[in-house]
């Protein structure tokens, strides 16, 4: 089974590679990744052999806890509540620090102090007061001691452990200062020079902001989720034996009748049994205008019912409706993570241990060099807290979580991180014709009266085509009940039947009426010389003609065709635009498809048409051959094995459950320019992933050789434990703030 695992007190990427290594080595798991960004765990593993309780166990080991993840926790509520709780931690740390960095140095810029605590007349006293006030910002922030030691003792170092280490040394180094000033009481003005509780405090503090700070961005990334859970309905309306009755949204069964009223949104999805309105559905598919909607149409949770009165039954309910999927899929691709993290995690699982030996080289070189022990150790407590494997951890999930969440707004939900990388590559998109680019069902394309006027061949075909359920009669129904509101000449007709392959027959004022193919009208001997040629023409436009008969005389043809959706055309322009190629597939005739074609616009070239629901697989499989990355996007049944095959594949919507689950991204709209919106969120973020992971390793590479003092002899530069400290926080910062600008990406 595939389980979502909330997982606290993760700080870096190290903290989240030492869970996966620690829940890998579970037997029965299958896979396990870890979203620093997400706090999450997304854990695949036989439940014969494991349970969620040893999994938890598992992740207590290395030092974090682990809960059962909720869907409908909200994010920032608990946020706000665990932030409120170390806004007092923080405050005291700072405002003990401020005490403390005036003690320590505000002598050196002519600052008043007591003699008593004066460096120059009671060097001890100075040292004493110094400690005493550290020890509270230690305690405060012990976090990082009791972490880092549990992660370093589990083998699996972290950026905790880098603070604990390079904090605690300079602590320790100040405590030893201030035991020697007692033993040499000779030596006391010159060891109060070299006291370091300033920067212990100084460490932890700083990286206690820049972590509140963090923390504060990525609740802003999280945002948009949040939206989603507030849409949720608590309380719902129950109509039981004529009664109305209140209940909690949590207690609806499946099969309830529901009061929704106008204002209303809908506490979980299900089917109008009464009643018609407006509903808005803007929050889950993005759609701006109000989409109607009456009897015997589905409606989805959280939508708002604008204008009706209905009555709604229940038909998925808790975490079966829409709103609880949509934000399981957005938390799961936000925890998830791309093929190009892969690199970021292998350079985090032997970052930290580099660092601590880069840092005790970096002590003994310069010991060895000659210079003091004062100068040897600040230069290895500042490679310790200025490298950054936050920036590291943070550079792909912060930018996987926010385009998640960006694309869920624009009603596209996108399943994976590895789905948004995929998608950057794809050099090949290949459409479904049926339901895709075109509407899914026929509509009226040419009216064509022989010996009569356009009304009379409508109404008539009307007449006769009414109590048929095939589409083309539904085709032409629909089209005079929609263009026409009132049909005089409309006639009522005996002895109907369907006749199957051919058309309809049926009599009226004892004549017979007939509308069919050619079969149809050669059973009955109907001379159709005269329309022949224009039937033949019809059908090399990939339209279906129907031939209509009165009592022997041709009345005309009508014609249908599945027709391209309204922006379809301009869509695939789109997409080729961008440099991708655009194929379709069907299991249409070739006459037929490569009239689509030619009005999506798509090369005839690139149509592969007669395709069995079996063989749409093998095209996908043959363009991947040829080398192109494939995106497939789809709508039926019978498109699942190909979107599966597929390198990445979309399915729109409304199509079917199946193709839907198949899929790596859906498009809630049904909207073909959300195809193009795809790619182009995908692309984006990608090129983000980058810059942050170019920042995070560029900020390594460059900070930790000036922090160890490389450029001392050349430039006389060298880095104090606290500018350090306080670099390490903005590097991290910068990755969240950058990847913050996708939301402002226009769809």
């Amino acid at each position: 089974m595939r389980e979502l695992i909330r997982v606290e007190g993760m700080s870096c990427s190290a903290c989240s590679a030492a869970v996966e290594r620690q829940v890998l080595k579970l037997e029965g798991v299958h896979s396990a990744e870890v979203s620093l960004m997400q706090k999450l765990l997304v854990c695949e593993y036989d439940e014969n052999k494991l349970t969620r309780n040893e999994i938890f166990e598992a992740v207590k080991k290395v030092g974090f806890s682990a809960f059962t993840y909720n869907p409908k926790e909200n994010i920032s509520k608990n946020e706000n509540e665990r932030k409120s709780k170390s806004n007092v931690r923080l405050i005291l740390s700072v405002i003990l620090l401020l005490v403390l960095m005036y003690i320590s140095m505000g002598h050196m810029m002519g600052a008043p102090l007591p003699a008593i605590i004066s460096p120059h007349t009671n060097p001890f006293l100075f040292g004493l007061v110094q400690l005493i006030i550290t020890i509270p910002i230690v305690i405060l922030n012990r976090k990082f001691f009791v972490v880092g030691t549990k992660a370093f003792f589990s083998k699996a170092p972290n950026m905790d452990s880098l603070v604990c280490v390079g904090s605690g040394a300079a602590l320790i180094f100040g405590v030893y200062n201030l035991v020697m000033m007692v033993v040499n009481s000779t030596k006391s003005q010159m060891l109060a020079n070299n006291l370091y509780f300033e920067s212990a405090a100084t460490i932890l503090t700083l990286v206690s902001v820049g972590k509140y700070l963090e923390e504060r961005s990525k609740v802003k990334a999280g945002k948009a989720l949040d939206g989603l859970l507030n849409l949720a309905e608590q309380t719902a309306i129950v109509l039981s034996d004529g009664m109305e009755t209140q209940i909690n949204a949590a207690d609806i069964k499946v099969g309830d009748i529901l009061v929704i009223k106008p204002g209303n949104r809908l506490p979980c999805d299900g089917i109008i049994v009464k009643g018609h309105s407006s509903f808005d559905q803007k929050a889950l598919t993005g759609e701006s205008m109000p989409v109607e909607k009456s009897e015997g149409d589905s409606v989805m949770s959280a939508c708002v019912n604008l204008d009706g009165y209905l009555l709604v039954r229940a038909t998925k309910v808790g975490e079966q409706t829409t709103l609880v999927k949509i934000i399981s899929l957005v938390k799961q691709a936000g925890a998830s993570k791309a093929p190009i993290a892969r690199l970021a995690d292998k350079i985090s699982g032997f970052f930290v241990p580099c660092v601590m030996i880069i840092g005790i080289v970096t002590f003994i070189v310069w010991l060895c060099l000659g210079y003091d022990l004062d100068f040897a150790l600040s230069r290895a407590i500042s490679v310790l807290v200025i490298s950054c494997p936050c920036a590291l951890g943070l550079a792909t999930p912060v930018a996987i979580t926010v385009a998640a969440e960006r694309c869920a707004k624009e009603g596209i939900l996108v399943k994976s991180a590895k789905s948004l990388e995929a998608l950057n590559a794809v050099d090949t998109v290949v459409f479904d014709k049926t339901g895709t680019i075109t509407k899914g069902h026929p509509s009226l394309t040419d009216i064509i009266p022989f010996g009569c006027d356009r009304e009379t061949l409508l109404f008539f075909a009307y007449s006769v085509e009414k109590n048929s359920e095939h589409p083309l009669s539904y085709a032409v129904c629909s089209y005079v009940e929609d263009n026409y509101k009132q049909c005089a000449d409309i006639k009522e007709v005996d002895n109907f039947k369907a006749i199957f392959g051919k058309g309809v027959y049926a009599e009226t004022d004892g004549k017979v009426a007939l509308g069919g193919n050619y079969a149809l009208m050669e059973q009955y001997n109907i001379d159709i010389s005269e329309v022949k040629d224009k039937c033949k023409e019809l059908s090399k436009q990939g339209k279906t003609p129907l031939i209509f008969a009165l009592d022997g005389s041709v009345m005309g043809i009508i014609a249908a065709s599945d027709t391209l959706k309204d922006n379809a055309a301009q869509q695939i322009q789109r997409i080729s635009k961008m440099g991708i190629e655009v194929y379709m597939l069907t299991g249409d005739n070739e006459l037929c498809a490569n009239a689509v074609a030619r009005d999506a616009g798509i090369n005839e070239k690139n149509v592969f048409s007669q395709v069995l629901p079996q063989e749409k697989q093998q095209k996908i499989e043959y363009l991947q051959s040829l080398g192109k990355n494939v995106l497939m996007v789809g709508d039926g049944i019978n498109d699942s094995p190909s979107m599966v095959k597929a390198n990445v594949s979309m399915a729109i919507g409304s199509g079917a459950d199946i193709a839907v689950d198949c899929a790596d991204i859906v498009l809630m709209k049904s909207n073909l320019a959300d195809v193009c919106t795809a790619i182009g969120f995908a692309r984006k973020t990608v090129k983000n992933i980058k810059e942050n992971l170019f920042w995070a390793f560029f900020y390594n590479v460059l900070g930790i050789p000036v922090a160890a003092g490389l450029f001392f002899f050349a430039f006389g530069i060298v880095l104090n434990p606290m500018i350090a400290a306080a670099a390490m926080s903005f590097s991290s910062l910068f990755v969240v703030f950058n990847a913050l600008r996708i939301l402002k990406i226009k769809a």
